[in-house]
């Protein structure tokens, strides 16, 4: 018996679709692709939440008592402010709850001014330290 080539063919070319019909038509539609629309839902989720945090820590940093107490300790505001705009969202995003928490707990009253500026200093110096790092 010999191999004719054109029997060949038929025989890789049957092989082909039964392998290509073997496959679910799910897996060929790829189902697990994110769609774009999902995907832009996300980008803009994550910019909401970017906004909202460097606003919470661009307010208490823009405090008078906040920038009272930078200039007393020769700390430049607009290097601070700077600094917290380039921070990553993991930085920004530690660095605005403890804002947030210190407004709170003054707001309550559990800490005193003393308190207060110490917080705002010990942010300031956290945001440069973490950007001259990198």
């Amino acid at each position: 018996m010999s191999f004719s080539w054109p029997r060949g063919l038929n025989v890789l070319f049957a092989a082909a679709l039964s392998a290509v019909m073997a496959f679910p038509q799910g897996a060929i539609a790829q189902d697990h692709v994110v769609s774009s629309a999902q995907v832009q839902k996300d980008v803009q989720a994550v910019s909401e939440t970017r906004r909202n945090e460097l606003a919470k820590v661009s307010g208490f940093l823009g405090t008078e008592q906040a920038k009272k107490a930078m200039a007393e300790a020769h700390i430049d505001y607009r290097q601070v402010n700077a600094a917290v705009q380039s921070l990553s969202d993991e930085d920004l995003a530690r660095v605005a709850a403890k804002a947030e928490q210190a407004q709170k707990d003054f707001a309550a009253g559990t800490l005193s001014d003393r308190d207060l500026i110490l917080i705002i200093l010990a942010i300031a110096v956290i945001v440069l330290i973490i950007v001259a790092v990198r």
